[in-house]
């Protein structure tokens, strides 16, 4: 069946403002689909002089066009003289101009009628614009087509389908063409009866569906960017050379090109292996046999290598079109094997046009003539299609039959399938664009997702998390407003210069945003930096704030640790006296984990000059403290051995240096006692100025919270590194000791030069960060043990015993009214309102039945003490006012 012809009166009208040239309007001038037409307005801007001839530019000299490409590059240079006059004072010709809309043929522009004419022609590339023009406008509506008739033929070869279950990361660490191209295909397999766990040798063919025909998506979309600039954008004279202005747009179209070209040779090879995996299900030897030397993949070998090697762009890119074409045909026969072997199974059922199925008319059949088919005692189950395939399918079958019955499969029909096929392949034909529409539809449904899931490392809260989360807040701000913080709020994303070089090789985990063409942004990583970036900006020398926020890492999710999830923090910035600032943080922090109640935990304390100290005595070189210290971090996870192994093999630390941390890195203890250990006569830290300096600092801090009753909990910790670059004193870290495994539960320290980085004054300041997703962890482990979680903090459900929304809504406002958090309820059941307000911990009800509207007054109960009492309606709002605040 030949494709419709195109409408008579098509035109492309070229020049006009704000109109844009496609590479589809290309495509069809090329062919006689579509007549040019110039654009009023560009008419007018154009120069009514006399030719003055110009040479002929080299790259439009002596070309072998056939008469499609030359239509094509006429048509493209046609838009970019009228643009080009439009856009500046370029003298562009009335007599070129329509000369060029007359004929559609490139020579009527040469040689140029002007200097300007010949520097467009030299710098707009127009032939090798032209055939990327038709390779972007062939290649686009096979990306979706491909994974159409991929989709089919795993249904015809009862392909593995889990070779679709492509996930995502959400990091920018895995390929998202190749997971959209997994789960499109899925979409269109759902449903299906027929693919399944096939495994083998052979799910290659489909397993590598995702990673070449995600290429292919990625190579098309970077050429179709780079053809619709080429094909609209004006030429600006006298800024760069014409000649190596054409030279480079060249050049960029062959790369791309030539990158698109890969992904399609790997199709191709792809479409030949799942093309003979459904002929494999014929039973038909013979025409089987007819089928697999139909095509010989040896004729496509060395295709690629031939485009690439030829010189000069024309020929490369007229190469990669016709590579391109040769996919499309291979492409089609693949699309007709598969309907050719759907067609044959007898097991399967097929569709029909209206959501019929042969099913449906076999029943309908046996209705009209009431006898049942002979032999079929009981009727066999057939086999389904998946929705999106079944609905390719009847596109499909519909346009190679005409509607008609296919009577019998045979070599001659398959050949004739895909010679149609190839054609409704082909941009000119315009059911393609049905087509790709209906793909397109399918798998935009979403419907193989209808249980959503979200991503790793994020959770949902449910109402009676949130109830915790809602206390705990409450303490958590009641504790930091004691202190005399105020609240601030900063940007959940920052400018990426702002968090870079700030966490050491914590940096690998932020998260960085797409660039919508303006400023590279990433999401915070943590609530301190934007702090101190506040400070800076506003040109504050003394704060003392906290903010509760969400931050976002890359992390690997795994119990307790999470990519999104609160902190809270509490920072204080400025100048004061020796440790005065570090002492509030360490006691709010004391203060946080005792009120919140979640049970024994233990904070352990270093610091950073003391920890260079060390360092320093073991032989470590000044430039590489930073990272060791990133090594030494994580010995609350790993062994020593294991540390060790990374200093010496990776950071390059001697087996001897590592040893001497190793041995330092063990004292821990009381505060006081270890601070008298590392100062006693003989210490290695005493003859270490900067470990000095620490030791006293510490003292004075070991003091301030031993008289404020909080030493208690602190352990002096000389393995403790704290990773982050920005730590210049005092660090510590709360570690929770209970029997949920949740690792820190809140860290932080002092950080002097943190400001100084964004404003070059220095603000010195300290603070602590509570993990609070950690905390909640272990609340609510704590409250399910407990039984006690409630959602809400209703403490008086009104029972209608019956369905009066008019009486409920009196009796319940007047409860509002009086302060009392309450609700209603609207059934004649009295088992369903006890059973609510139980399920709920609501400890009263108001019981109002036909014998209490009658007498005037209510029922009150009192479920915890299973009592029961009577109210006058215009008195039981206060009555429950008094029980409740005496109770």
């Amino acid at each position: 069946m030949a494709p419709p012809a195109a409408a008579a009166a098509a035109a492309v009208t070229l020049g006009g403002k704000g109109a844009a040239l496609i590479p589809a309007a290309v495509y069809a001038l090329s062919l006689g689909l579509a007549d040019p037409a110039i654009d009023p307005s560009a008419l007018q801007r154009l120069s009514t002089r006399g030719p003055s001839p110009q040479d002929t530019p080299a790259s439009l000299r002596d070309l072998a066009l056939s008469p499609p490409e030359s239509r094509a590059a006429a048509a493209v240079l046609l838009n970019k003289l009228l643009l080009t006059a439009g856009d500046s004072s370029a003298l562009v010709t009335a007599a070129t101009a329509t000369a060029l809309a007359g004929s559609l043929d490139l020579a009527a522009a040469l040689p140029p009628a002007s200097r300007d004419e010949a520097a467009v022609a030299a710098a707009s590339a127009p032939v090798a614009v032209a055939l990327a023009a038709a390779i972007d406008c062939c290649a686009s509506p096979l990306v979706r087509v491909a994974d159409a008739v991929a989709a089919l033929s795993c249904e015809a070869a009862r392909g593995d389908v889990a070779a679709f279950d492509v996930p995502t990361s959400g990091d920018g660490l895995s390929a998202k063409d190749e997971a959209d191209v997994a789960a499109d295909v899925k979409m269109l397999l759902f449903g299906s009866k027929l693919v399944g766990a096939a495994g083998g040798a052979d799910a290659a063919s489909f397993t590598k569906v995702p990673t070449v025909n995600g290429i292919f998506r990625e190579a098309v979309r970077a050429l179709h960017a780079r053809v619709r600039i080429e094909l609209n954008a004006p030429v600006k004279l006298g800024k760069r050379d014409a000649v190596q202005t054409g030279e480079g747009k060249e050049e960029a179209l062959v790369a791309l090109a030539t990158q698109l070209a890969r992904p399609v040779q790997a199709m191709l090879k792809l479409s030949v292996a799942r093309a003979r995996l459904c002929v494999g299900r014929i039973d038909d030897a013979e025409l089987r046999k007819k089928l697999t030397d139909g095509v010989e993949i040896d004729d496509l070998k060395g295709m690629l290598d031939k485009v690439t090697i030829d010189s000069d762009a024309v020929s490369v890119l007229r190469g990669v079109y016709n590579s391109l074409l040769k996919f499309r045909d291979i492409l089609a026969w693949e699309a007709a094997v598969a309907m050719a072997v759907i067609e044959m199974d007898s097991s399967i059922e097929k569709p029909q046009a209206g959501g019929e199925n042969e099913a449906g008319s076999s029943t309908e059949n046996l209705q009209a003539t009431g006898e049942k088919p002979k032999g079929d005692k009981k009727s066999k189950k057939k086999k389904t299609l998946g929705k999106g395939t079944s609905a390719v399918l009847m596109l499909l079958r519909d346009h190679v039959t005409n509607g008609k019955e296919v009577i019998s499969v045979n070599s001659a029909l398959l050949a004739e399938w895909g010679t149609e096929l190839s054609l409704l392949f082909d941009p000119k034909c315009p059911r393609l664009v049905s087509l790709v529409d209906k793909v397109k539809e399918i798998v935009e449904t979403n419907e193989v997702r209808r249980l959503p899931k979200i991503p790793k490392g994020t959770r949902d809260f449910g109402k009676e998390q949130m109830a915790i989360r809602e206390r705990a807040f409450s303490i958590i701000t009641s504790v930091f407003k004691m202190h005399g913080a105020v609240s601030l709020d900063t940007p959940v994303f920052e400018l990426r210069e702002t968090l870079m070089g700030k966490y050491g090789e914590d940096s690998k985990l932020i998260y960085d945003l797409a660039d919508q063409g303006g400023e590279l942004c990433s999401l915070r990583y943590d609530l301190t930096v934007p702090f101190a970036r506040y400070v800076a900006m506003n040109n504050i020398s003394s704060l003392k704030r906290y903010q509760i926020a969400k931050v976002y890492r890359r992390d690997n999710p795994s119990k307790g640790r999470y990519r999104e999830f609160y902190q809270c923090d509490f920072d204080i910035a400025g100048v004061y006296e020796t440790m005065e600032p570090d002492f509030e943080v360490i006691k709010v922090l004391t203060e946080l984990l005792d009120q919140l109640d979640i049970g024994a935990y233990e904070i352990k304390l270093n610091h950073r000059k003391l920890l260079d100290g060390m360092l320093e005595i073991c032989g470590v070189p000044p430039e590489k403290f930073r990272t060791v210290c990133s090594s030494i971090d994580k010995l609350d996870k790993q062994t020593f051995e294991q540390v060790k192994k990374e200093l010496v093999d990776e950071k390059g630390i001697s087996n001897e240096t590592a040893d001497n941390i190793g041995d330092l890195v063990k004292t821990r203890g009381p505060p006081l006692e270890v601070l008298l250990e590392l100062r006693k006569e003989g210490s290695k830290f005493m003859g270490n100025a900067g470990s000095v300096t620490a030791l006293n600092e510490l003292e004075i801090l070991f003091r301030a919270l031993d008289k404020a009753n909080a030493i208690g909990k602190i352990v002096f910790d000389l393995s403790l590194a704290r990773g982050l670059d920005y730590y210049t004193g005092v660090i510590y870290e709360a570690v929770f000791k209970g029997t949920t495994q949740v690792g820190s539960i809140a860290a932080g320290g002092r950080y002097d030069n943190l400001v100084g980085m964004f404003s070059g004054k220095q603000v010195p300041a300290v603070g602590v960060s509570l993990g609070i997703e950690r905390v909640f962890a272990i609340m609510e482990q704590q409250e399910m043990e407990k039984n006690q979680i409630r959602a809400t903090e209703t403490e008086v459900l009104v029972s209608i015993i019956g369905k009066d929304l008019i009486l409920a809504a009196e009796l319940v406002s007047e409860l509002w009214n009086a302060g009392i958090k309450a609700e209603f309820k609207l059934t004649t059941r009295i088992q369903n309102h006890l059973k609510y307000a139980t399920q709920s911990g609501i400890p009263w009800m108001v019981l109002v039945g036909e014998s209490e509207i009658s007498s005037g007054k209510v029922k009150l109960k009192n479920l915890a003490a299973s009592q029961e009492e009577e109210a006058d309606r215009t008195e039981f709002a206060q009555v429950l006012k008094q029980k409740l605040r005496n109770p």
